[in-house]
């Protein structure tokens, strides 16, 4: 079996064929598929939400179905529905878009709040209840949502228990000038993700995520990720903190972090790169920081400059 490092290089590689420039984004990505966590990307249209998605699934061997919110989207169309059968006189199930490996629920806030909690037993357990009876999702399972920060008009803002699901909160960001003219030549006769092949199994890939665990992180450091999330909570611009949820995303996180950097030790710039991803979403500001427009951003980059790290003696 190979390490995590190589596992996650040859699929990084994979995905910028498609995806060019935003290497970060794709390894953060894959973090969170490594610990089992869910992403929301953020971001405008036309950047490449979609295709990323697709192309991280198409590199694992994996299935994806897309899910496109409105306000008339109901719970079952994502979960499934039951329909009575009068032949057998039977009750059988006909799964939603929600059993698959990749699901990507663009423009989440679009949903009602009825729908948008049908993901929330999917994203925590792995399994949805439908008519009192439960069922597993596919391994791995990761949802991809997204949302414009721009539009507001007719959408449903995701309550903090929704958001506190998700392990990060990414951008993809326009591509820099030197990137958008490599996008543009690939595109000229035929869209890369055609020719995208499978580099590994959604099988290798959980066997994989158990091996996260075995990375090691320092008592001191352990004590630095308490510190980190406690700030949020007693900060003064900050109305809610983040939640002990938070801190087990920070540590399992930064453990597949560490691993993919080749390491088998995380250390204090793993943490640090992860904060922002994974804080920002799960805080809100108070309004007298919002009027002075400080942004959880600024505020966690304020954290991370005044939280003291205190080194232990380092792993050999």
């Amino acid at each position: 079996m190979p390490t995590i490092q190589e596992f996650a290089i040859p699929i990084i590689d994979n995905v910028e064929k498609v995806i060019v420039g935003k290497r970060h984004t794709i390894e953060l990505l894959l973090v969170a598929m490594l610990c089992d966590g869910h992403v929301l990307l953020e971001d405008v249209p036309g950047v490449g939400k979609t295709m990323l998605a697709r192309a991280l699934t198409t590199s694992l061997g994996g299935q994806f179905k897309r899910v496109q919110c409105t306000p008339d989207l109901l719970p079952n169309d994502i979960t499934g529905v039951s329909i009575f059968n009068q032949k057998t006189g039977e009750f059988n199930f006909h799964p939603g878009p929600v059993f698959v490996n990749v699901l990507l629920v663009d423009e989440i806030n679009r949903a009602t709040p009825r729908t948008q909690s049908a993901l929330l037993e999917a994203m925590q357990e792995g399994q949805v209840t439908i008519d009192g009876i439960t069922y597993s999702l596919p391994k791995p399972f990761l949802v991809m949502a997204t949302q414009n920060p721009i539009e507001y008009e007719g959408t449903f803002p995701l309550p903090e228990a929704q958001l506190d699901r998700f392990l990060m909160r990414l951008t993809i960001g326009y591509p820099e000038t030197v990137d958008e003219k490599v996008l543009l030549n690939r595109l000229s006769r035929e869209h890369p993700i055609g020719s995208l092949l499978p580099i590994t199994t959604p099988e290798e890939l959980a066997n994989l995520q158990r091996q996260v665990w075995d990375i090691h992180v320092d008592d001191t450091l352990q004590d630095y990720i308490v510190q980190l999330v406690n700030a949020t909570r007693f900060h003064p611009e900050i109305t809610l903190g983040a939640s002990p949820r938070a801190s087990l995303a920070l540590y399992r996180a930064g453990q597949a972090y560490a691993a993919v950097q080749g390491r088998d030790y995380v250390i204090p710039d793993d943490i640090q790169a992860l904060v922002i991803p994974i804080l920002t979403h799960r805080l809100i500001p108070s309004p007298d920081a919002e009027l002075r427009g400080r942004t959880p951003r600024r505020i966690l980059q304020d954290v991370i400059e005044k939280v003291p790290l205190t080194l232990g003696s380092s792993p050999t």
